[in-house]
């Protein structure tokens, strides 16, 4: 695993080892409190770490101050253009977000970081495709990428500050896999990896998968976000099922097979009724809704507890061995029963 420097982020530690963060960003107007609040205590009901908030105007700033005090996580300001944002925004802040590319100048940059050593405040910087500098955009997306960040990167550090995350994105997931790659063997601090406008649900989520899981089983990565067309709380679940499927997060796992010709039950029905009953269910535990004996006790032994399909009954199994047999309609109550058990003796 790629070892980082650690940046502090609010209550919460990134790089240097500790576990790594799923984040997400409002779709509200921050103006509007009350509604941003609401948003954000919904994403946290779902396993956000971090929350991230569009400041395009002063009357947004104001707001962040009320919005900090009515949430648990970290509040960071995403700011785009104008500098001045940045510097009213950081007193009321955990972290802020910026593309120094589109700040504007040298000067107006320095201003914003000596705001931020004033009080201790830390800033992602980086590069997308929207801001590449023009002295790099004759090369290959990726490279630009990285020397647009790395510039900034090294103005960062000629002005001694150091509290930096690094978020290189690209819109194609093998430029953010390259780019994340190169950027990885050049800095030391913890780097946030997505894919950008990643698209609507299906797509997004196939992009963002292999993007980010891809870089994260390499050992790259300290924080994560899915950007989605779609409701945050579809990126935060998401990012905590990506890293649940490499082993970098512990929790519920529901392994349901794809059906067939052989199923005796409705997976389908049964595994989303379950899925839905447990959804505040965080400690580790394996259940399997299988459709027939052959893909039951049998391809899911390793899971804690299970159903699958059988002859005009039910089969409930734990660690492949049957326990007993039960009626169709009883199958979900049973297994949720059998579910409770499991996790009073852990």
């Amino acid at each position: 695993m790629r070892m980082t420097r650690v940046v502090k982020v609010g209550s919460v530690s990134m790089g240097g080892g500790n576990p790594i963060t799923v984040q997400s960003m409002c779709d509200t107007l921050t103006k509007n409190v009350k509604i941003t609040v609401n948003q954000i205590l919904e994403l946290e009901d779902v396993g956000c770490e971090l929350i991230r908030v569009a400041v395009p105007d002063m009357v947004s700033v104001k707001s962040l101050k009320e919005i900090k005090k009515q949430i648990n996580i970290p509040l960071i300001a995403d700011i785009h253009f104008d500098h001045k944002l940045a510097l009213a925004s950081i007193p009321y802040v955990d972290k802020i977000r910026i593309n120094p590319g589109n700040i504007g100048n040298e000067r107006k940059v320095k201003e914003i970081i000596e705001k931020l050593k004033e009080y201790n405040v830390p800033v992602r910087i980086g590069a997308n495709s929207g801001s590449v500098e023009k002295e790099f955009s004759h090369l290959p997306r990726d490279e630009a990428l990285v020397k647009s960040t790395m510039k900034w990167v090294r103005f960062f550090e000629e002005n001694e500050f150091y509290n930096l995350v690094i978020a290189i994105k690209a819109s194609t997931v093998m430029e953010t896999i390259k780019a994340n790659k190169a950027i990885s063997t050049l800095v030391d601090y913890p780097l946030h990896i997505g894919v950008t406008e990643a698209g609507t649900r299906y797509p997004g989520l196939v992009k963002s998968s292999v993007g980010i899981g891809s870089l994260l089983s390499q050992g790259i990565g300290d924080t994560i976000r899915v950007s989605l067309t779609a409701n945050p709380i579809e990126e935060i679940r998401a990012g905590i099922e990506i890293l649940k499927a490499l082993g970098l997060r512990k929790g519920k796992n529901i392994i349901s097979c794809p059906t067939c010709a052989r199923s005796g039950i409705n997976v389908k029905k049964i595994a989303e009724e379950i899925d839905k009953k447990t959804k505040n269910l965080n400690k580790e535990i394996s259940i399997a809704v299988m459709g027939c004996a052959v893909n039951g006790p049998g391809e899911a032994k390793h899971a804690d507890i299970g159903i699958a399909g059988g002859k005009n009954c039910v089969i409930l199994f734990k660690k492949g061995k049957i326990i007993k047999k039960i009626d169709e309609k009883e199958a979900v109550n049973a297994l949720l029963k059998e579910i409770d058990e499991v996790m009073d003796k852990n």
